[in-house]
């Protein structure tokens, strides 16, 4: 097959200018050989459009992971196959970008996980719903939250009952059943966003009644290919629009570059009506740090907010990223912005051993925003994700972050909006 594959691309006829660019993966990047066998490369192949023919040819010579229409198709290939590729000057090749979970690691590391909570309804709950005697937290119902992540374990006493879809991206073929989760991040972050109580011993998520569609687009190393993200987008938003459900779609990952296919899918997502909350990455606290899909006009990003008082409010943690100055103070979000801040740093949740644990990053903060999108969406099922999308800006508004590095009164690039906390009345 090897040999065929070799002849047939050495057979190939070259026109029109070559690009060969290889997208760097940045501070979210990784070898390609912690995703995938060492001897195979991911590559995004864009045949020339007047070369109709060419790109169903290319596909059943080299196989197809995904088809992203005009922006070409992604595969595998080897060293040797790369080289005869980007010799035709008919397409355009590029290694595809990588992404990583948005977690900071504290200089402890990860701590061991404990068998039991130690808060049933830990800070960032008490701090979102604004009260710090709250016992156990409700809504969410009728709304689905895709969250794409290293998996879920979907047997936590706190989360089976919410898990309605599990799916595998990460594999040879675009969509597999089953959704495990070998590092702990994706469990943790489905927690904080739909956590039920566990039937009286375990810890409460924002949205108790919302519906996880579970979508593991990262090993278990916590990195993944930027395709199968996009791919788990367009699924998603795919999967809210046939089946006429609300669905907001969750990440808790990013990558200091922006790349086409997650782009192009966050747009089409919130074309087709889903919510799409991403975080702002943890490279703060300097200017312009802000990393992607979070830094997207079309996605909601979210600063990491930690448990400490300063000027009268929650504080934004040094490492969380910050925006764009030039586009700060306008409440007009452009791409690079900062939309709103969430707590984010030690935050207890589910872990992917049964039990609970506490880690830190605009991952966490990035769940509480979706549980309270997913609690604001239940409350008005005739709003469109925009209206959602509104209502969460307004409530940051009316909730000014003063503490932190660059955090100053309105729309500033450490916490955005502000910090949106649920209502009396959501659902």
């Amino acid at each position: 097959m090897k040999g065929r594959r070799k002849k047939l691309l050495g057979g190939m006829v070259l026109s029109a200018a070559l690009v060969l660019s290889a997208f760097s993966g940045g501070a979210g990047a990784v070898d390609e050989s912690k995703s995938t066998s060492s001897d195979k490369l991911r590559v995004l192949i864009q045949p020339e459009k007047s070369v109709k023919s060419l790109k169903a040819s290319l596909k059943q010579q080299l196989g197809e992971r995904h088809d992203f229409d005009d922006l070409g198709f992604t595969t595998e290939v080897t060293e040797e196959e790369l080289k005869q590729l980007t010799a035709d000057k008919s397409l355009k090749v590029t290694l595809v970008n990588t992404l990583s979970i948005a977690e900071f690691e504290e200089e402890e590391g990860r701590i061991e996980a404990l068998a039991t909570p130690s808060d049933r309804t830990p800070w960032g709950i008490e701090a979102i719903y604004r009260n710090p005697s709250i016992q156990s937290t409700s809504g969410g119902k009728g709304i689905r939250v895709a969250v794409l992540d290293t998996g879920t374990y979907t047997a936590h006493p706190d989360l089976s009952a919410n898990v309605e879809q599990c799916y595998n991206f990460t594999t040879s073929s675009p969509v597999v059943s089953g959704c495990a989760d070998g590092n702990g991040h994706g469990t943790h972050v489905a927690g904080t966003i739909l956590a039920n109580g566990g039937g009286g011993s375990g810890i409460w998520g924002v949205a108790p009644e919302a519906k996880l569609w579970s979508y593991k687009v990262l090993s278990d190393g916590g990195s993944g290919y930027a395709d199968d993200i996009a791919y788990a987008i367009r699924y998603a938003a795919d999967q809210g629009a046939s089946n006429g459900v609300k669905v907001v779609i969750s990440m808790s990952l990013g990558s200091s570059v922006k790349d086409s296919l997650i782009s192009n899918a966050v747009t089409y997502a919130q074309q087709r009506g889903a919510l799409v909350v991403a975080a702002a990455g943890n490279s703060g606290p300097s200017a312009n740090t802000i990393g992607y899909p979070g830094a997207l006009k079309d996605a909601v990003a979210v600063a990491a907010l930690e448990n400490v008082q300063q000027n009268g409010t929650y504080r934004v943690a040094d490492f969380s990223s910050r925006g764009n100055p030039a586009t700060a103070g306008d409440y007009v979000i452009q791409e690079r912005d900062v939309e709103v801040s969430a707590p984010g740093r030690a935050v207890e949740s589910t872990w992917n051993n049964g039990g609970y644990n506490s880690i830190s990053g605009t991952s966490m903060a990035t769940p509480h925003i979706s549980g309270l999108a997913a609690k604001i969406w239940a409350s008005h099922p005739t709003w469109s994700n925009n209206d959602v999308r509104t209502e969460l800006q307004n409530r940051a508004k009316a909730n000014d972050i003063l503490g932190g590095i660059s955090a100053a009164g309105g729309d500033d690039i450490a916490s955005g909006f502000g910090f949106p906390t649920v209502q009396a009345g959501d659902q």
